[in-house]
């Protein structure tokens, strides 16, 4: 609500002119206008989170070019309509604890109730499981949930081995392209690992996974991208 002050005497000396009146009436249209466009985004932003509702989407769609979709069980992630409902400023890294194909299996298990938006697989290629639209349930965190874009990557946190370069490459253009779509810098506070999230007890990435050659590369990444968006594409799996 906002206070509206001000004078509220009434001048009865002064005479109010057409051209005054007009000016007048113009604002005062544009203002209601303005105010039931404001109205109207505040409904619509409501409306997609109301239980039961479900907006459009196209099966198979990806918001990653390249990316193979797989999807993961509606029960792991909730609908929402992001950026709009929710701002993303996150990236998140995960490491799977397991093989890529155990970890689709998981992510498509309703009785798990978590799922990343994406996995890395350690030869390069990307698999998308959740719209970045939507919130998925990986963080341990409601808060961090809603604001961010998980990532696993396939491997265990004690096993420097299993993150390849062909892994941290294309990872680092994924994130890059995540960044770049929501305006998110590309730093060390905005790029976390898991175990940096408030309240979780998990360890990854873990002692081996290198921020040191991460971060680097996904500016680089960013430099070559000329684009702020995406382009969606449709790959089924």
């Amino acid at each position: 609500m906002h206070d509206q002050g001000g004078d509220t005497g009434k001048d009865t000396d002064r005479r109010i002119g057409r051209r005054a009146l007009l000016i007048g009436g113009a604002t005062a249209a544009a203002a209601a206008v303005g105010t039931a466009v404001l109205a109207q985004d505040e409904l619509k932003r409501m409306w997609w989170r109301l239980p039961s509702v479900e907006k459009p989407r196209t099966e198979g769609q990806v918001d990653f070019r390249g990316a193979r979709w797989v999807a993961a069980s509606s029960s792991n992630w909730r609908m929402a309509d992001r950026p709009d409902d929710f701002g993303i400023d996150r990236v998140i890294i995960h490491v799977t604890q397991g093989s890529y194909a155990s970890a689709v299996k998981v992510f498509q298990n309703p009785a798990h109730g978590a799922a990343t938006h994406y996995i890395v697989r350690q030869d390069g290629g990307v698999t998308q499981m959740i719209r970045e639209l939507d919130v998925a349930f990986h963080a341990g965190n409601r808060d961090f949930n809603e604001r961010s874009v998980g990532i696993e990557h396939e491997g265990f946190v004690d096993r420097p081995e299993d993150f390849t370069d062909a892994m941290y490459e294309a990872s680092a253009r994924l994130t890059a392209r995540i960044c770049a779509r929501y305006g998110i810098p590309v730093d060390r506070e905005h790029i976390i690992g898991h175990v940096e999230v408030p309240g979780t007890d998990h360890t990854d990435p873990g002692p081996h996974w290198d921020w040191k050659r991460y971060i680097p590369l996904v500016r680089e990444a960013a430099e070559r991208s000329a684009s702020p968006s995406a382009e969606p594409s449709t790959r089924s799996a």
